[in-house]
């Protein structure tokens, strides 16, 4: 019988050990993995809605994964990104040459995903008698020309993503002196519509479909214009809004693709997190956020007898 305890506790006692031994080697968010593990995660500002929203489904999916979401604009974004100051971006376009090249004389390859279309808005005051606008009225006020129903057209920055995208549909270098203002946020873009009428302001439509609590009551009062696009492009017969079938058919004329740029130069986090934007679950929440996933769910339909 004393034999029999002495081997029960033995037992207990390695049974113990095992356990504890286990829970030490357990994955945390210390241990780096691609579904453990801290990073910073910086994205374009004009699109931090939607990754707010994948970042806080990933991290309850998996519990020791923790990102920490930076939102600048996406020449900070860059910046960052060469000063080895980040390791994992999130902006609308891909890397340059230069700047790949940059990471290869280091040996890190970057891993580029791409995982939706996302719109630029162009919105107005609801009480603005005009719902539409040409594609050229806003080229022609991004030249210094005037254009009669439009007083002031407003940017989040002057660094950001949507300034680049109309000075390069504009081919101008810079912002004319009067007409175009850039101010400080995109909050300040749907602050500055509210207060003036007719202004037309230019962002993320995100932040339209899916805006902070404390935005709610300002969006209140915003609408979408639909747009027609240049002659000879696709939309050039109508006006559309941003939706996700006129993005799908090509028929909105400012549109962009979202990348996620992984230069951890290992598989960590990054890669993970990457992976999920583009798999199933990130995919369906950019098609509930109104952008345009780049691969379209599948959707189940049970036909009962």
């Amino acid at each position: 019988m004393k034999n029999i305890r002495i081997i029960l506790c033995v037992v207990l006692i390695s049974i113990v050990a095992i356990s504890f031994v286990a829970c030490n080697n357990a994955p945390t968010k210390d241990t780096q993995g691609i579904l453990t593990g801290r990073a910073n995660v910086l994205v374009d500002e004009t699109i931090a809605p939607i990754i707010e929203d994948q970042i806080d489904v990933f991290e309850s999916s998996y519990t020791n994964a923790e990102l920490t979401m930076i939102a600048k604009s996406e020449n900070e974004v860059v910046r960052a990104l060469l000063k080895d100051s980040a390791q994992l971006a999130i902006i609308t376009r891909e890397l340059t040459e230069k700047e790949a090249e940059f990471f290869k004389s280091k040996t890190i390859y970057p891993k580029t995903v791409r995982f939706a279309t996302d719109a630029i808005a162009i919105i107005a005051n609801k009480s603005n008698p005009d719902s539409t606008i040409d594609a050229n009225d806003i080229i022609q006020i991004m030249k210094g020309q005037t254009v009669a129903k439009v007083k002031a057209l407003v940017f989040d920055n002057a660094n950001s993503s949507t300034v680049a995208y109309f000075r390069n549909l504009a081919g101008v270098d810079k912002l004319p002196d009067q007409g175009v203002y850039a101010l400080k946020s995109n909050r300040e873009i749907l602050k500055y519509v509210n207060e003036n009428p007719q202004s037309v302001g230019v962002l993320g439509i995100n932040w339209i479909t899916q805006p902070e609590a404390e935005l709610a009551p300002l969006t209140e009062h915003i609408k979408v214009l639909g747009v027609k696009n240049q002659q000879g492009k696709p939309g050039d017969d109508g006006y559309y809004k941003p939706t996700q079938s006129n993005l799908a058919l090509n028929l909105y004329p400012f549109t962009r693709s979202l990348y996620c740029i992984n230069v951890q130069g290992k598989e960590a986090i990054g890669l993970g997190f990457s992976s999920f934007l583009y798999g199933e679950r990130g995919q369906r929440l950019i098609l509930k956020s109104g952008l345009l996933p780049d691969s379209i769910p599948p959707r189940e339909i049970i036909i009962r007898n």
